[in-house]
C-alpha cells in the first residue's frame, strides 16, 4: 500500500507542475497475466485515479468490465476501456484509451475522457490531432511489457513530454523509485502495471 500512496504522491506533484489538473494523474493499466485481480488493486487506489481496462479480448471481459465499472463510481474512479467504445459504452466507463494502432481518424464517441497511447513523436502528433485529453507515452524506462517496443530513455521521451501539444504521462518500467527521475520533465501524470501490485 506504501507504494501506491508514493507513487500517487509523485503523480499529483507532477501534474501540478504540468498544469494539467483536467486529467487523472495516475493511471493504472490492468494486464491479464501481470494483474489478474484488478479489482483488488482498484480498491487500493486514491479517488479521482484511473483504471485503464486492457481486455485484450478476454472471453470473460463484459463481466470484468461491468465488476470494475461499479467498484470505479463507489470509489470515484475513473474507468477507460482499451480500444472497445462499444463495451465503455455498455457499463458505463468514463471512456476510451486508444492503443496506437487502433486511434480513429476523428474523436467523435461523446466520452467525458479518451486517452491515447503513443511510443514515438509521430503517434504522439497524431493524438493530438485526434484531440485526446492525454498521451500516455511508453515505454519510459525498462519494462517487463511483452509489446516489444525499447524504451525511450528519459531524456528523450521528457523531450517528447515537453514539446507535446497535449499532457504527457509516462508509463513502462514506472514504480515508486523511478518515479521520481520524472519531476521537472514535462509529464503529467504517471501510468503503471507492476507497481500497483508491489
Amino acid at each position: 500500500m506504501g507504494s501506491i500512496h508514493a507513487l500517487a504522491a509523485q503523480a499529483r506533484r507532477l501534474n501540478t507542475e504540468a498544469g494539467a489538473p483536467s486529467i487523472p494523474w495516475l493511471y493504472f493499466f490492468t494486464d491479464p497475466l501481470r494483474t489478474p485481480d484488478p479489482c483488488a488493486i482498484a480498491k487500493r487506489l486514491p479517488r479521482g485515479a484511473a483504471v485503464v481496462y486492457r481486455h485484450f479480448g478476454a472471453d470473460d471481459r463484459n463481466a470484468v468490465a461491468r465488476k470494475l465499472a461499479a467498484l470505479c463510481r463507489s470509489r470515484a474512479l475513473l474507468l477507460l476501456v482499451a480500444g472497445d467504445p462499444s463495451l465503455a459504452r455498455r457499463v458505463g466507463a468514463t471512456g476510451v484509451h486508444w492503443p496506437e494502432k487502433r486511434l480513429p481518424a476523428r474523436r467523435d464517441h461523446g466520452f467525458a475522457l479518451e486517452t491515447a497511447a503513443a511510443h514515438s513523436t509521430e503517434a504522439l502528433a497524431r493524438a493530438a490531432e485526434f484531440g485526446a485529453d492525454a498521451c500516455i507515452l511508453a515505454p519510459v524506462f525498462e519494462t517487463r511489457s511483452v509489446s516489444g517496443n525499447p524504451p525511450l530513455g528519459l531524456f528523450h521521451a521528457s523531450q517528447m513530454a515537453r514539446s507535446a501539444c497535449l499532457p504527457v504521462v509516462a508509463l513502462g518500467g514506472v514504480d515508486a523509485r523511478s518515479a521520481r527521475c520524472l519531476s521537472g520533465r514535462g509529464f503529467a501524470g504517471i501510468a503503471a502495471v507492476d507497481a500497483f501490485g508491489a
